[in-house]
This record gives structure tokens, C-alpha cells and sequence, in this order.
């Protein structure tokens, strides 16, 4: 995927949303007027219902409150107005069955500013929703707006710029305009390294807030990671991490010997944790406590971390099997509070610590240092990670092994020789695998996706099938006096005529009538 944006501000962009690690609201814009949209409607629909799948079944706060569709053929059309995720999946599965169903390419003209209206509808239309939340006590208090279509994406830039010049955009967080591609129109460059053939220009910007602009390949695993953005927590209010390092004496002469110097970071998920996912395919699983001191969590964001650096380890004498937990991405901080400089001086030192890491082929390892020191902390939990560079301007960080978690492993050593007869058919088997160069997890499946679906999924007025031993019985022993008493009951469970209203004193009568006639068949079984 390829991303450049056309800034305002040669600085610094402010957003709107000041509420703590709340996850923005979204408006999903679909032109269906592209002349592609044959092809792209199938891929778009299933990537769009696995992600909300995930969103729907993940515990732990929301990370995808409220959405809204809209689709461009040229008029704006709301599938579907602004929706909470969670519980609701029936209710998106058939907006996403709505979508499917849309006519195919050739059937709308093109041009014309359907976007740009459906852009302002879907803001008129969070604003009227926050002020109707606001009233109840909670409030979602910023969107993000995503527009995917096969036009060119400057002149959508150029569109939106024009047209809402006058709209209010206090809510708004961020605007995206993905450019969805086949892969034949994409240039070699952009497909292999990810980078746009376009220099950016700093004229595409509206009223201070920036217009991110994409280009993506229409298949369902692009489109796949580009929605699961929504499950990131992309909050800037804070910075989530420190990194304490101990100063040197480089430039720091005068300086105390326990001077830290600290690098300001950001923590970001790797993978999502399954023991989030509600009704795993094997048993339940139950997620991590953030809180716990065992634990760097990125989601959902909790108090500010502090990592201490101890000491470097050489990258090749860390055992993989003292290594637990899930991984976490550090990068430098994008927190809007902090001074320009002080964020430009603090990125361009955390990509020298990744540099210089890189080419002494060296690992961290550092402290968690306690969150809360109050009077109730007796003793002290230190738990212990390692920091761990790659080819990107970010870190790796897991958790790593500590002598109270350590358990027994005496192994016995490998053998030097082995028998011709035993190593003889281990070789051909070995030899028989396919072998890849790198592993790619974009190459296997688990169907999680349909499991989450049909877990997720409970059509309305559906009932259950009772158990085989639930079921009444069709052929009753002859017992006279309870068979009379069945026969009496409707008579007995009818409602009293002081607690029914009209409709309900007539379905009464009719009760009761219908037990008269059973009463009858009973007497005439008798006979």
C-alpha cells in the first residue's frame, strides 16, 4: 500500500479529538461509480465483513464504536447509518449483502460531486448523533472519513477541498482517499517498495486537516489491512512509552552518573492477542490484565510505561526459548503535545539508537520500572524485556525470561554421527518439503473468519431446535387424572379478567373455550 499526504501546516497538524485513547468513529464511502467496480465489489465486501468480524468478536474496549456506509452511484445513498459494531454484526452483514448486490460497472456515469456530498451528509449526520449521545452522557468526539474509489485521487483531493470549505470540521480527525488499483496500473516501484511515483503536493489541504491519500490493489488481503487500521489505537494525545538510557558522557560532561536520557514512544500492536477473540474454535481463552507489571500492553492504552536499559546483549546469545509473550512495535512518539522540536530532536535520536543497534547487531535489555510507588507497594515486581532492532525506523520489544519463571532443562547433547539406516530417510523426507526463503503469514488461514461469523452471526426471530430429550412425548401412558388436569390447565394458566386489557381478556375467552373443547374429548375418551 502506498500513502502521501497533502499537509496544511508545515509543522504540525492538531487533531480534533482531545478525549483520551477513545477510538474515533467511521464513515465508510464507496464509489460505485468506478469503472472497475465489478471486480472490486466482491473483494471490498469480504474484507470489509473479516474485519468487522474481528471487530465485532474482539473483548476488551471497543476499537470500532460506530460506523456508517454510504455509497456513491452517482447520488449518495446511506446503507447504513452511523451503527454500533459490537453486537450488531446481523444488522452489517446485510448492509454488506446490500453492497454485493449493487449493479456492475457501466450501469451509473461517472463524474459529478456524489462524494462530496456524501462526505457532508455523513458529517451533518455525526453531528446530529453526538449531540443526541451528548445528552444521554456519552460522546464519541471526533470521525475519521474513508473514500474508496478508482478515480484519480487528486481530483477527489481537489473536490473535497473545494466543496467543504464552509463545513464544520471540528469533529472531523482525518479524511482518507484510497485510490483502488488493479495491479496491471500500479508501477513496478510502488508494488515492490511501497513508495509513491508522486512528490506530494502541500495545495490538497482543507481548513487545517490533512487529506491522507492511498493507493491500494483491488484484492481482498490489501483491502484487509487497510480497514484493520480501524483496530489500531491511533490516539496522539500522549506518548505511551519511555525509554530510559543511561546518558554516556558524550555532550553530557557536568552531568550526574545516573543521568538518564529518555526517548519518548509510542507502543504499537504486532498481532492481535487470541485470547481477545470471544468463542475461540478450542475453548475459551482469557486475555492478558494490562495492569499487570508482567505486561507492556498497547491496547487498550493504559498508564505510561517506563523501560530502563540495562545492559546490551549480543543479538546471537539470546535464546529464543527465554523469550515469552506477544510482541509490541516501539516507534517514536507522534503526541501533538509535545513541542515541534522536542519531537523532530526526539525521532531523529530513536532512529539512531535503531541504526547503531542495526550495525552492532546488538539487543537491549531493560527494566519495567513500577508505574505506581505508593505506601502499598511493599515489594517491588521487576519484570525484564528485550529490545530488539530491525531494518525499519522501529524496535521489537517481548518479555523475556526471569530465574523465578525459569524451569529445569537438562537436555542431553546432540550426537556428531548417526546411523546411515536412521538418517538415510529423514533426509528424504527433509528433502521432499518445499522450501521458502521467508515466512509469510499472509499465506496461511485458519478459518477464524468463518468461525467468527457464524458465531457472530443470530438471525432475528429464529428459534433453537429443542434436544431430543426436551421434546414432549407423543404417546402418553393412560392416566386418567393428569390427563385431566392437561386438559384443565389452559383454564387455569388463563390471565384473570382485573389483569388483561380487551385483546387480552378475548385471547382469554378463546383460552378458555379451547379448554371446554379438550375437556369434552376427554369425557368422550372415557366413554
Amino acid at each position: 500500500m502506498n500513502s502521501r499526504k497533502f499537509p496544511s501546516e508545515p509543522r504540525r497538524v492538531f487533531p480534533a479529538a482531545k478525549a483520551p485513547s477513545q477510538q474515533p468513529c467511521h464513515i465508510l464511502v464507496v464509489d460505485v461509480t468506478s469503472p472497475s467496480w465489478a471486480n472490486t465489489c466482491s473483494v471490498l465486501s469480504e474484507a470489509l465483513e473479516n474485519v468487522l468480524c474481528l471487530a465485532c468478536g474482539l473483548a476488551g474496549p471497543c476499537r470500532v464504536p460506530l460506523l456508517s456506509l454510504y455509497v456513491v452511484q452517482p447520488q449518495q445513498e446511506c446503507l447504513l447509518p452511523f451503527t454500533q459494531v459490537r453486537e450488531n454484526f446481523a444488522r452489517i452483514q446485510a448492509c454488506i449483502s446490500e453492497l454485493r448486490s449493487l449493479p456492475a460497472e457501466g450501469c451509473f456515469p461517472q463524474g459529478g460531486n456524489g462524494v462530496v456530498q456524501a462526505v457532508q451528509d455523513g458529517l451533518q449526520q455525526f453531528k446530529q448523533y453526538s449531540r443526541h449521545t451528548a445528552a444521554g452522557g456519552s460522546t464519541n468526539s471526533s470521525v475519521e472519513i474513508t473514500v474508496l474509489t478508482s478515480q484519480p485521487s487528486r481530483e477527489m483531493v481537489k473536490q473535497l477541498e473545494k466543496k467543504l470549505q464552509d463545513v464544520d470540521l471540528v469533529s472531523l480527525r482525518r479524511i482518507q482517499v484510497i485510490e483502488v488499483l488493479k495491479r496491471d496500473f500500479l508501477q513496478p516501484e510502488d508494488v515492490e517498495q511501497g513508495v509513491s511515483a508522486e512528490e506530494p503536493s502541500t495545495d490538497m489541504a482543507i481548513l487545517g486537516m490533512d487529506i491522507e491519500v492511498q493507493t491500494v490493489e483491488d484484492n481482498v488481503i490489501s483491502l484487509e489491512m487497510l480497514f484493520k487500521t480501524w483496530l489500531l489505537d491511533h490516539g496522539t494525545e500522549r506518548e505511551q512509552l519511555h525509554l530510559l538510557l543511561p546518558s554516556g558522557g558524550f555532550g553530557h560532561a557536568a552531568a550526574p552518573k545516573n543521568t538518564l536520557m529518555c526517548l519518548k514512544c509510542d507502543l504499537q500492536e504486532r498481532l492481535l492477542d487470541p485470547a481477545w477473540l470471544s468463542g475461540p474454535a478450542e475453548g475459551t481463552g482469557r486475555a492478558a490484565d494490562p495492569s499487570s507489571p508482567w505486561h507492556v500492553a498497547a491496547w487498550p492504552p493504559t498508564a505510561l510505561h517506563k523501560l530502563r536499559v540495562l545492559k546490551a546483549l549480543k543479538s546471537e546469545g539470546v535464546c529464543e526459548s527465554v523469550l515469552y509473550g506477544l510482541p509490541f512495535i516501539i516507534k517514536p512518539t507522534s503526541c501533538w503535545q509535545l513541542d515541534w522540536d522536542e519531537l523532530e530532536t526526539n525521532q531523529h535520536s530513536f532512529h539512531a539508537l535503531c541504526h547503531s543497534l542495526l550495525k552492532r547487531k546488538w539487543m537491549l535489555l531493560a527494566r519495567h520500572e513500577p508505574q505506581n510507588t505508593g505506601p502499598n507497594w511493599n515489594v517491588v515486581v521487576h519484570p525484564y524485556f528485550v529490545i530488539i532492532p530491525s531494518d525499519s525506523a522501529t524496535l521489537l520489544v517481548k518479555a523475556v525470561a526471569i530465574r523465578e519463571l525459569l524451569l529445569p532443562s537438562a537436555f542431553p547433547a546432540l550426537l556428531a554421527e548417526h546411523p546411515e539406516p536412521v538418517r538415510g530417510p529423514i533426509e528424504s523426507a527433509l528433502n521432499s518439503l518445499e522450501v521458502e526463503v521467508a515466512y509469510n503469514p499472509l499465506h496461511l488461514k485458519s478459518n477464524l473468519y468463518k468461525h467468527l461469523k457464524s458465531s457472530l452471526y443470530n438471525p432475528p426471530h429464529r428459534q433453537q431446535p429443542q434436544p431430543r430429550e426436551q421434546r414432549p412425548e407423543r404417546h402418553q401412558p393412560r392416566q386418567p387424572q393428569s390427563r385431566a388436569k392437561a386438559a384443565v390447565a389452559p383454564l387455569l394458566m388463563a390471565p384473570s379478567p382485573l389483569q388483561t386489557s380487551r385483546p387480552a381478556a378475548a385471547a382469554a375467552r378463546r383460552g378458555s373455550c379451547e379448554g371446554s373443547l379438550l375437556l369434552k374429548e376427554y369425557e368422550e375418551f372415557l366413554q
